[in-house]
């Protein structure tokens, strides 16, 4: 009896714990499910396969979510805007919804920004079934548009709104929330198509026209002095003709100071005695006492006397001071790039002290390999961006740039050919002398689909874009790159024309399909 009571106690222990760890783990896994729901709820998708609609004007993006319309029911719109010039939401203003059209009378109603920046929330209760046109106006700060979503189905019952949100079901793909894309540095634009250039890699230099640059050179050896307006510094503007520096000219192994003075005082005897002869000679040729000759020669003589003391006196004032020397003074107007010395530093024969350069126009002096020779007829023009820069700099001969030249003769050494492109630099944002990678046009051009490059990224080795396909849901796509002309790249395949791509944000998308939970919900619905 004892076995079968012991037998009986430990069947009923096994099977009593059977049943708790049941009942724990029903609790858990609903536990687990709970969070799950009150996250769908909180997004606002719990409609089960109704409408998500994405439409555009020229000023605002309309992203909206709503039930199935069924006659006699509330319907309650999400209904998100934002602003095309920034992509940012739409925080005030007055939304009005409207039903019309199918022969009956026209439903509306109108209703303000909710807490939440962007979302505006109305209500339609629909009084009549059957096809209705949708319609969304925005008048908000700087934007009046409307939203015209066509056609919609106002169902007579909840079965068959039921049946059609059943049909509708299917993949959202990568969700991005509008919460998140307004939180970001975002922006979209349709792929279109459009005639592009073709285009070749290139090297190229920046620098001044030959006409706009200037190296003041000494012309001899000697000591500089700063000039009327001071020693020539980088960055200042020179007129045409203004005197840089001055230059005094080294003395010779036996000339000091003290022997120029000598030669002033000498010439200034000689000149007063000139002067003294030619009067005495002009009062005797008075009397007729003289012949004429005589005075012409005195005269020839105090002339060439006074002449010798001039130079006498400008020889030493280059050596002592004041604004005394040889000007040194600039061919042309423009902007001094380079500097070569200071004030009394000494200088050799030929020396570059000031370069001078004319930056309001630049030459763009490319570099064509023989090997792509045969690809241009007549270069059209050029387009590079700088590491930093937000936008492409694009050069088109005939509109904001003019071709100077396209080399007829390769050189030996290089095996290249230039092709230099004049352009307006009137903001001084390029510098002369800069090594670029540009692209040259060839002149050739081809229709096709393009879409910004900066919508394109590298990911694991593919070239892919994010294609918006409504206003939250996203899909990746490897895309096939053809030329590029500026900042638009042709696209092979990968998108059709109309489809919107995401140019700014992409990698925060991309984070979202690879991270869900990093990017969080965000939705306020």
């Amino acid at each position: 009896m004892n076995k079968f009571k012991w037998l009986y106690i430990s069947l009923f222990l096994a099977i009593f714990t059977a049943c708790s760890h049941k009942d724990d783990h029903s609790h858990d896994v609903a536990k687990a499910k709970a969070p799950a729901k009150s996250a769908a709820a909180e997004h606002g998708h719990e409609h089960g396969g109704g409408n998500a609609i994405t439409h555009y004007t020229e000023s605002s993006e309309l992203f909206v979510e709503f039930p199935h319309l069924v006659k006699g029911e509330e319907a309650a719109f999400a209904a998100h805007l934002s602003r095309l010039a920034d992509f940012k939401a739409v925080s005030e203003g007055k939304l009005t919804v409207t039903l019309g059209g199918g022969g009956q009378a026209e439903e509306r109603t109108e209703i303000g920004v909710s807490k939440t920046p962007g979302i505006f929330r109305p209500v339609l209760k629909p009084q009549h079934a059957g096809k209705r046109r949708l319609t969304f106006q925005l008048v908000a700060p700087g934007i009046t548009s409307t939203h015209d979503l066509g056609e919609v189905d106002v169902f007579m019952a909840p079965k068959a709104a039921g049946a059609a949100a059943k049909a509708g079901s299917g993949d959202e793909g990568i969700k991005f929330t509008k919460e998140q894309q307004w939180k970001i540095d975002f922006a979209n634009t349709p792929a279109i198509e459009r005639e592009v250039r073709e285009s070749i890699a290139v090297t190229a230099t920046l620098r001044p026209r030959t006409s706009g640059e200037a190296q003041i050179a000494v012309p001899s050896a000697g000591l500089l002095r700063a000039g009327p307006g001071g020693f020539p510094q980088v960055g200042m503007k020179i007129a045409a003709g203004q005197i840089v520096a001055y230059l005094a000219p080294r003395l010779g192994a036996e000339t000091d100071v003290a022997t120029l003075n000598l030669a002033i005082q000498r010439a200034r005897i000689e000149s007063a005695q000139a002067t003294q002869e030619r009067e005495r000679l002009e009062g005797l040729l008075a009397v007729e006492a003289i012949a004429a000759k005589r005075v012409v020669e005195a005269r020839h003589r105090e002339r060439l006397v006074q002449a010798e003391l001039s130079a006498a006196e400008q020889r030493a004032a280059t050596y002592q001071g004041g604004a005394g020397g040889i000007a040194l003074k600039s061919p042309i107007a423009g902007t001094v790039v380079a500097v070569n010395g200071s004030p009394g530093a000494a200088v050799t024969d030929g020396q570059m002290i000031v370069h001078v350069a004319v930056l309001d126009k630049l030459w763009l002096e490319a570099r064509v390999p023989e090997s792509d020779l045969g690809r241009i007829t007549s270069p059209t023009g050029a387009f590079f961006r700088l590491d930093g820069a937000q936008n492409t700099t694009v050069l088109e001969v005939g509109r904001n740039a003019r071709l100077i030249a396209f080399g007829g003769m390769v050189d030996k050494e290089s095996r290249t050919v230039p092709a230099i492109i004049e352009f307006d630099n009137a903001d001084a944002a390029l510098r002369a002398g800069m090594q670029i990678q540009a692209r040259l046009y060839t002149g050739r051009a081809a229709k096709g689909i393009t879409i910004p490059a900066a919508a394109m990224l590298d990911d694991a080795g593919q070239t892919v874009v994010f294609v918006q396909k409504e206003g939250e849901s996203f899909e990746r796509r490897i895309v096939e790159a053809g030329p590029r002309d500026g900042d638009w790249i042709a696209i092979k395949s990968g998108v059709a024309a109309g489809e919107r791509v995401v140019t700014k944000g992409a990698y925060q998308v991309r984070l979202a399909a690879t991270q869900p939970a990093a990017m969080g919900h965000g939705h306020a619905h």
